[in-house]
């Protein structure tokens, strides 16, 4: 038998071992940055000597590639919060105005997918409600890699879409939005106190993507936290067990998420500033007509590339949002 604390020990030292990988991993991309500039300063100056025209293009070439290294290691220093490094859960909830509003969803979350496929990262749903019509009533991703989560929670907050609905026959514009809400996957060690007394717990039959995958018991779980209305969903595993083991860690993330919100707000209070986390708060806007413009309303940062960004090309609203955050608590 394990002796008293032996887990605890495990888990602290499995951190520390993490943590140590995590700074070796930057250390070495910084290394082996300084090493590519000093070699590309080389070859600049061997082509003000005599100049090439194969290794102009190698040089240019390679200078492309040292920028976006430098650009992604830039970004990964911006991730400091506490648990930044782990996985993320994305949650996708649609607004009033039915159809509309339920396929702005699934294009947000076509978005999202093919985001996490450009970083090499896992993706599973671990709740999926299909739309009525079309779309979705509500989608839960567990995104998995490293620092899922400090990427994503830049997303979190209302995202709006202006188009010519493809459901109107009438060809009008129409306006729609999709609730966006991130929260960091937490292992077991980290304690989020949560009373049993508090929770009401649902089974019920579980379903794939438009009604796929029906399974013939109750292995879906749903808990509601009473005291703050927070309701988590799973219906990934076939067994109801590990439903609810997934549905209780989606309910220590949103909690854990609710004290940072509460936790910026007094901070902003502090600061004479107005922080609306809400339902109100648009982060985004998605202009599809009478112009192609994606605008975020935080960092002020923009593009007319409407197509590149609704394929996963996010991470310049990422990055200057983190970069935002940064410069407001020095």
């Amino acid at each position: 038998m394990a002796q008293p604390g032996f887990w605890d020990d495990t888990i602290e030292a499995q951190k520390v071992i993490d943590a140590t990988n995590i700074l070796k991993a930057k250390f070495d991309s910084f290394n082996e940055i300084a090493e590519k500039n000093e070699e590309l300063q080389l070859m600049l100056e061997m082509q003000q000597d005599e100049f090439d025209p194969e290794m102009q293009v190698e040089l240019e070439e390679e200078t492309t590639n040292l920028q976006e290294k430098i650009a992604t290691y830039e970004l990964d220093m911006l991730l400091n919060e506490p648990y930044d490094a782990n996985n993320a859960i994305l949650e996708l909830h649609p607004g009033a105005g039915g159809t509309e509003s339920q396929d702005w969803g699934s294009m947000l979350l076509r978005m999202y997918t093919r985001w996490a496929e450009k970083h090499a990262f896992s993706v599973e749903t671990l709740d999926y409600q299909t739309g009525d019509e079309a779309g979705i009533k509500s989608v839960t991703l567990l995104i998995k890699g490293h620092n899922a989560y400090g990427y994503l929670r830049s997303e979190k907050g209302v995202h709006r879409l202006v188009r010519i609905s493809p459901f109107d026959s009438a060809n009008r514009r129409h306006t729609s939005f999709v609730s966006v809400d991130i929260m960091p996957e937490l292992d077991e060690a980290v304690e989020v106190g949560i009373n049993p007394d508090d929770l009401k717990v649902d089974v019920f039959r579980a379903s794939g993507a438009g009604g796929q995958h029906i399974n013939k018991t109750s292995s879906a779980v749903r808990i509601t936290h009473i005291p703050t209305g927070i309701v988590v969903a799973s219906q990934a595993q076939r067994s109801q067990f590990k439903n609810r083991d997934t549905a209780m860690g989606m309910l220590k993330g949103k909690l854990y998420q609710l004290e940072m919100d509460k936790k910026a707000q007094e901070a902003a209070a502090l600061k004479g500033e107005t922080l609306e986390i809400g339902w109100g708060s648009q982060i985004r806007s998605y202009v599809f007509h009478p112009y192609s413009m994606v605008k975020d309303h935080r960092t002020n940062h923009e593009t007319g590339n409407t197509g590149a960004v609704m394929d996963g090309n996010i991470d310049d609203f990422i990055d200057s949002y983190l970069k935002l955050q940064i410069s407001n608590d020095l």
